[in-house]
Formats: C-alpha cells, sequence, structure tokens
C-alpha cells in the first residue's frame, strides 16, 4: 500500500497546539537495508496519555510503502493518505508493529533515510523520521529507542549505546527518551579517528569522528574542538556528557552543516574535515564552531527539547549563544563579537525588514523547514545576550542550574524558559517576552542635553511594521552606554540603560564639561540606533573609545558616510576619516585580526538597504563603482604603510589554526587585496606559488583573479586539487565572487556545465549559485541575466532538493527595493518558479512570502 497523491499545503498555527493523545513507552526499529528497497520494522508500545484530548490515533507517514501493520499482534488495515495513517486502537496500552520499505538510493530530498556516496545516513529534523516508518513525527512525544541495523557495511552506528553486534548486524540502545527528529543512523564502508575524555565525575567516554577512507588526516582538529567543547561545557554550565560513546560522522551530501542526533551527532564534511592545506582560517574557527554548537545541543536541544517546532528558537537561539560565548573564550571575545554583528546584520537584518520578516517565534508555518532562520538562530540568540545582560552572569547561571533541573527530559516552551528566570530572579519578563513574539528590528532615536554639569539622553523607540505585524509594543531593549570627555578620558563607564517605554530620559551627574556619548557599546541589543551626530564625533570615537566594538562600529559608519557621499553627491573619499584609520592600522599593539577588521567596510548590500531607507533607488552598478574607488584611493594612500603591515602580519612558525596566527593571516590577505591593486598581482602570485597552507594559496588566488591574472593560477589550483571535493567547492565559489560584476554571471553559468559541478550535492549547488547570490552588483545585472540563471537553476533542483531550493530562494527578498526595471525582471522570475508544476511545499511558501512583499 502506497502513499495517495499529496494534497494541498496546509497553514500550521502555534494556537492551536494539541498534545499527542498517547505516550510512547519504547520504540524497536529493526533496518534491512537495501539501496533500492529497505525494509524497516517497528514495535512501538503506546499508551493512553493522561488528560489528552480525545483524537484520532494518527501516524506521520510520508513516500512509504507500508507492507503490513499490527496491533497486538492482529493485522489491521489503516486508512492511508500522503500525510499519515490512521486506525482505531485500543482504550488501553497496546503494541503497533509496521514494516514499510523505503528506497534510500532513490531520495534526492535527503530527508530521512538516504545515501551519499554509498554510504546510508539519515536527517530526521524537522520532520524527515515520518519518511522512515509511521510514527508521531513531533517534538513532544519523546520515547527510548532500541535500533537494530542489519546489512553488509562494515560500519553500522545509531543513537545511544552499542550492545551487540555480530555478522552482518549491529544493534544500539539510547537510554535517554528522545523525539523522532533526534535519530539517526549511518551505515557505510568508514574508518574512525579515535580518542577518550574523561568527564569531572570520572566518567569514561569514547570518541570517534567516522569517515570516508582517505580522510583520517583530516580529524585531529575535529576531534580536539570536540574534547575543547566537553570541558567548556563541564567548567561554565556545569553539563557533563551522559553516555559511553560519542560519535561525529562527516557525510558529502548533507541540507545543513550538522545535525545533533544523541550521541550520533552527522555533519557535513565540510563542517568537520580540516587540514592546514585543504582548510582555510575561517574554516578551522566554523568547524570549531560547529562541533561545540552540536555538541551543546545534548542539553538545550537533546535533554531538554522543545514543545513544538514553534518553539524551536528555545533550543537554537540559546544554542547558538552558547557557542559564541565559546568562541570568544577560545579565541578573541571583541573579534567574535563584531564577526557575529557582521553576520546579523547582513542575514538577519534584511530578514527582518522585508517580506519574509518573523518573530523569533513563528505563529504560524507551512513547512518547518523555512523557518531555520538567521531570526530563529542569530536573533534567538541576540535575545538570549539581552536577557544575561539584564539579569546580570550570576543570575543568569543560577537560571540556567535551575532551567537544566526542572526541565531535564521534557519538551518545554519559552514561557518555561521565562520562568524559570522570573522564579529564580524575581524579576517580570512579561514585557521582555515580547522579543519572541514581536518581528522587526526595533529602532531607537537619541537625543542630548547638557546643562550644569547634567547630562541627558532621551531615548525613543519605534517598531516599523512588518509581514503581518502592525501596531507594535514598547520592549525592553537594554542599551549599554559609556561617556568620554573630549580629551579622551571615560568619565562613565558602562551602564546599562534599560529602555521600557516609548521615550525615556536618563541622567548623568557631576560632570565638569559636555561629554562624548559611546553608544549601544557591545552592541547591547539587536536594534538600529538612530542619532544625529558629525564626522568629527566618529572620528573622536574611533581614536578614544574604550569599547571595542564601538570603535570598530565609528570606522564602519564613517566608511558608511563616505561611499553614500561618493554615491549620491559624487564626493571623493573622506580624507579626515583616512587619517584617522591610518593611526589605527599604525597601532601595532591591537589585534592583527582587528585591524583587517578594520579595514573592511560596509557590503554593497548594506549600502542598497541604507539608501533604500533614505529615499534614493540603490543602483548596484554605482554601488560598486564607489567600493572599488575608494579601495583604490586608500591602496594608493597607504603605498608606503602596506609593507610595513605585511611585515606585521607574517607568520614565521608552523602553522597553527589558531587566533594569534589566524589573525595575522587575516591582516595579510586585507594588506594583499591592497597591494594588488597597485602591483598588478606580482605580491599575490609570489605568494600563490609558495603557500603552504590554504589560507594563504586561495587569498593570492582570490586577488590574481580579480587581478585579471588568474586563469593559469586557476587551472594549477584546479590540476593539484580537483580530486579533493571540499577544496573543489572553493574553487567553485571563488572565481564567480572574484570576477567583474559583468563576467561573473556568464563564468557561474559556465560553472554549472561543467563536468565536476552537481546539483544533486547542496555543498557545490551553494558554493556555485550562491556566490552569485551574494555578490550584489553580478546578482543585480541590469540585464536579469544573475536573476535568470538562479532561478532556471531553483527551478530544476526543486523536483530534487526542495529544502535547499527554499532556502536559495530568499536572494530574492529584497526585490522592492530596487528599480521598476530590476523589480519587473525579479517578480518575472519569483512568478515563473511558482508557476512550476509540482511546485514543492517547501519552495511554494518562500516564493509565495516574497512575492507578497
Amino acid at each position: 500500500m502506497k502513499d495517495q497523491a499529496p494534497t494541498a499545503p496546509q497553514t500550521v498555527y502555534l494556537k492551536d497546539y494539541t498534545p499527542f493523545g498517547w505516550t510512547v513507552e519504547d520504540v524497536h526499529l529493526t533496518f534491512r537495508l537495501a539501496p533500492e528497497s529497505t525494509r524497516v520494522l517497528a514495535r512501538i508500545h503506546f499508551a493512553p496519555a493522561p488528560d489528552a484530548p480525545k483524537q484520532d490515533f494518527f501516524l506521520h507517514g510520508e513516500e512509504l510503502t507500508l507492507i503490513s501493520a499490527k496491533i497486538d499482534g492482529v493485522a489491521v488495515q489503516p486508512a492511508l493518505t500522503a500525510q499519515g495513517l490512521t486506525v482505531s486502537v485500543p482504550d488501553g496500552p497496546f503494541l503497533w508493529e509496521a514494516e514499510v520499505e523505503i528506497a534510500p538510493i532513490k531520495n534526492t530530498a535527503l530527508e530521512g533515510l538516504y545515501m551519499s556516496n554509498g554510504m546510508y545516513c539519515t536527517q530526521c529534523e524537522a520532520e524527515g523520521f515520518r519518511k522512515i516508518t509511521y510514527y508521531p513525527d513531533r517534538p513532544d512525544v519523546m520515547s527510548v529507542f532500541t535500533v537494530r541495523i542489519e546489512g553488509d557495511a562494515p560500519v553500522k552506528l545509531s543513537n545511544g549505546n552499542p550492545t551487540d553486534s555480530g555478522e552482518g548486524f549491529a544493534e544500539w540502545h539510547d537510554p535517554w527518551p528522545k523525539p523522532a527528529y533526534l535519530f539517526a543512523l549511518v551505515a557505510g564502508d568508514l574508518v574512525n579517528h579515535p580518542d577518550r575524555f574523561i568527564t569531572t565525575s570520572g566518567k569514561d567516554v569514547e570518541l570517534n569522528i567516522w569517515v570516508r577512507p582517505g580522510d583520517e588526516n583530516k580529524c585531529a582538529f575535529g576531534m580536539e574542538a570536540l574534547k575543547k567543547s566537553m570541558r567548556w561545557d563541564e567548567e561554565v554550565y556545569g553539563r557533563e556528557y551522559d553516555l559511553d560513546i560519542f560519535n561525529i560522522v562527516a557525510v558529502d551530501d548533507f541540507n545543513m552543516g550538522a545535525m545533533e542526533n544523541k550521541g550520533l551527532n552527522i555533519f557535513n564534511s565540510s563542517c568537520v574535515l580540516a587540514s592546514p592545506e585543504t582548510s582555510t582560517d575561517a574554516n578551522f574557527e566554523r568547524i570549531e564552531a560547529i562541533i561545540a554548537h552540536e555538541y551543546f545541543h545534548n542539553w538545550t536541544g537533546n535533554r531538554i527539547t522543545c514543545r513544538d517546532w514553534f518553539q524551536l528558537c528555545l533550543k537554537e537561539g540559546l544554542t547558538v549563544y552558547r557557542d559564541s560565548q565559546f568562541t570568544s573564550d577560545v579565541r578573541s571575545a571583541p573579534v567574535k563579537r563584531i564577526e557575529d554583528v557582521i553576520v546579523l546584520r547582513a542575514r538577519q537584518f534584511p530578514e527582518d525588514q522585508g517580506p519574509l520578516s518573523h518573530p523569533v517565534r513563528p505563529e504560524s508555518f507551512q513547512e518547518i523547514n523555512n523557518f531555520y532562520t538567521a531570526t530563529v538562530y542569530e536573533k534567538g540568540a541576540e535575545v538570549i545576550g539581552m536577557l544575561k545582560l539584564l539579569v546580570g552572569d550570576e543570575a543568569y547561571y543560577k537560571a540556567l542550574d535551575l532551567y537544566f533541573d526542572r526541565h531535564d527530559g521534557d519538551a518545554a516552551t519559552i514561557e518555561d524558559w521565562l520562568q524559570v528566570f522570573e522564579d529564580s530572579t524575581g524579576r517580570d519578563l512579561s514585557q521582555f517576552k515580547l522579543w519572541y513574539s514581536q518581528s522587526g528590528t526595533p529602532r531607537v532615536a537619541v537625543d542630548e542635553t547638557f546643562e550644569d554639569g547634567r547630562y541627558t539622553l532621551t531615548l525613543r523607540q519605534h517598531s516599523p511594521d512588518t509581514a503581518n505585524q502592525t501596531d507594535k509594543k514598547p520592549q525592553v531593549i537594554p542599551v549599554a552606554v559609556g561617556l568620554l570627555s573630549p580629551d579622551g578620558t571615560e568619565v562613565a563607564p558602562t551602564t546599562v540603560l534599560e529602555l521600557t517605554e516609548n521615550e525615556q530620559s536618563f541622567t548623568f551627574d557631576g560632570l565638569t564639561e559636555k561629554p562624548v556619548p559611546s553608544l549601544l557599546r557591545g552592541f547591547s541589543a539587536p536594534i538600529v540606533l538612530e542619532r544625529t551626530t558629525t564626522a568629527q564625533e566618529k572620528t573622536f570615537l574611533l581614536a578614544h573609545d574604550t569599547d571595542s566594538f564601538n570603535r570598530w562600529e565609528a570606522n564602519r559608519d564613517l566608511a558608511r558616510d563616505c561611499l553614500l557621499a561618493m554615491i549620491v553627491e559624487g564626493a571623493g573619499p573622506d580624507q579626515d576619516w583616512l587619517d584617522s584609520l591610518t593611526k589605527v592600522l599604525r597601532d601595532d599593539t591591537l589585534d592583527p585580526a582587528y585591524r583587517a577588521l578594520m579595514l573592511g567596510g560596509p557590503s554593497n548590500s548594506d549600502l542598497a538597504q541604507v539608501l533604500f531607507e533614505r529615499g534614493h533607488t540603490p543602483d548596484p552598478d554605482a554601488i560598486y563603482d564607489a567600493s572599488e574607488t575608494l579601495a583604490q584611493y586608500r591602496a594608493e594612500l597607504w603605498v608606503d604603510l602596506l609593507p610595513r603591515l605585511a611585515a606585521e602580519a607574517r607568520v614565521t612558525a608552523p602553522y597553527a589554526p589558531d587566533a594569534e596566527q589566524s589573525g595575522k593571516r587575516a591582516l595579510g590577505g586585507a594588506v594583499l587585496a591592497l597591494q594588488t591593486r597597485l602591483d598588478g598581482g606580482k605580491a599575490a602570485q609570489a605568494q600563490f606559488d609558495t603557500a603552504d597552507n590554504m589560507t594563504l594559496q586561495l587569498g593570492a588566488l582570490a586577488q590574481l583573479v580579480r587581478a585579471g591574472q588568474g586563469e593559469a593560477a586557476l587551472a594549477t589550483f584546479y590540476d593539484q586539487w580537483k580530486d579533493d571535493r571540499l577544496v573543489m567547492d572553493k574553487w567553485f565559489g571563488l572565481q564567480i565572487g572574484a570576477l567583474p560584476p559583468a563576467e561573473a554571471v556568464s563564468r557561474a553559468s559556465a560553472l554549472t556545465e561543467h563536468a565536476d559541478f552537481t546539483m544533486r550535492n547542496p555543498n557545490r549547488f551553494r558554493a556555485t549559485l550562491g556566490a552569485l547570490a551574494g555578490y550584489h552588483a553580478a546578482f543585480h545585472q541590469a540585464d536579469g541575466s544573475g536573476y535568470r540563471l538562479l532561478s532556471d537553476k531553483l527551478i530544476a533542483l526543486d523536483d530534487l532538493n526542495p529544502q535547499t531550493t527554499a532556502r536559495m530562494c530568499s536572494a530574492f527578498q529584497t526585490w522592492t527595493r530596487y528599480d521598476d526595471n530590476r523589480r519587473s525582471l525579479m517578480k518575472a522570475e519569483l512568478e515563473r518558479i511558482k508557476a512550476k508544476p509540482k511546485l514543492s511545499r517547501d519552495t511554494d511558501e518562500m516564493v509565495s512570502r516574497i512575492l507578497n512583499a
């Protein structure tokens, strides 16, 4: 019996939550693996849930062939639909048995059980388990799983601890109740990189990173990151690991970065495999953070999960915040904070300001995969950071201890989370809760007065209307403020002002002269600050602010103002700003990574958004030209400084991906970009020829391509790395992003015809088409060629992988801010995607929301 044809998309609402009517006492699964015809045998004990509302017995199931079904040993004939089955069940406890057949080799969506280069693997979050067997596939249904895997694969892994194995089989038991989305299975020809970890209480834990043969030499860094994460979680949050074994598996074909399945984390290969020769410093840092993130989920996501998918931010926002803390502790806290805000503004702010805007806790969805967003993850983490700032460090960790004690083994809600803070601190968080229910980026306008030694700051908050939300209420906004005297001395250290009304005034007394305010220190809230100030004041803060973030922010604002003046008014570069920046760059007491960030600036997309907000129609070509003109001017201005900076950035010790060396290489890479504008690529060619690590080799290659001298180097790089799939992803993406805009679209199109390009691998697809979508001037070519190429490929991909297709549709989310020609071209492409026959539910929802802008 096969599921019936799919029905129209249905909207799910938070307000309609109803608990499942049965508890799942235990789950026994047997997998008889075969690429075309895997059999899954399920034995599940159900019992009526106390106080649950009366309901039909419904089990989710999609793309399954039902072979047989039994209740208490008696065959039954369930009613099947495309979403699952319904069947009559006894009033008391009963045993459900089902046998289904699935075809992992045909599963290109990479949800449920599928195959990647001959390896069986699973991805069940959010709703993939229903493609494995019939089950109440919802996060609030938790049970103990026992799994038997049968087949000829040498290695057979699942959740929990191994209990038995023999010729052609392996058995696993996970003693911790979990929802189905945390189920995992991997089977294939794998080799392990082993290690051990002794917990604080003395528990000896076996650790493994499992990889395809040939990748063993890329596991050492990931293993050290895992052990570092385990120790950090013990020391900072008091959380120990709770199984005898912890396995990580590297998988080439994976829609996301990694998955925190209990005891068996499955990772996109790009997020765990690393070596100096094949991985950049940024790769190493990302791998370290993702391994930490997935490990931290063991408590914030697994031991305590979310009641329903509307509470996704409960596990993801908290865990992103925790992994950010971890990176700050093991690397540079100021640099990490700046990097986080760059990502937030690039990914989440446009989401908040456009048709895809939604609250941190959404109120409805058609396809939950579409809500694994920057708002849920990054803004969700910012909300945790604000809460910690408001209650203080000691109260925060006290509340977390109560959270773990009270809700261990629960499927919790945002209300549960906030309640522990109210109970442990005595603070009313009802207004703070608005951060979870109101969408959009609040704006805070600032006015100031100074009279008789009293300095007064008046703050006014407002939240613009967003998709489906108007008439916003005032939120609790922590604004961290410091005051500087005109000579640069700090006269008032950082103080957190709590803005809770539409308008509030805060006073500072006992001052002898009007201070210069340093506002929103550390980016204490995810808001837009509105304050009329002068270039002189920003230059002063660039020179004197004691807050690392705000010093960087002053430089960024000056760079933005300079570029806007060049675009709108035809002005030249701001020499006063550049003179001040020169002094910062000469300061060798500053972290090289920090100075590298100072050499950055607002992205072309950021500038387009600011122009749009100020009443201008952004011209991608003009934005690109101004950015190029400023970069060339700075290179010529610093012709004598660049060699000194290059020497300071040089690393002579053996390669290490630590913060010190990575910072130097980041500064060196920024300097090389400027040098290439002066020497036509000579320094870049020399670096390319002698590079002994991927950071230097790839950085040099990018500059050679930008200088128009890269074709020979691209061919050399290809010949060297054509057998390394992760390095080849870099090769595909780099050349698109480094070419002039007019050439980038045609190069992207040609690369999609390359023999090594494949639509079926998300990494390769994102590396190629994602590079184009992220290249502002190229994607927005006035002839619409960038739009057409992306929509062509998304239409083709939708039948294979709806999840990746839907997420990449977000490239069109800002379509309404451009000129009539570009708007009409983008709208036409969105309508073309929308009109595709049998468009997936994932993509249909995304495109519909974007078109409704």
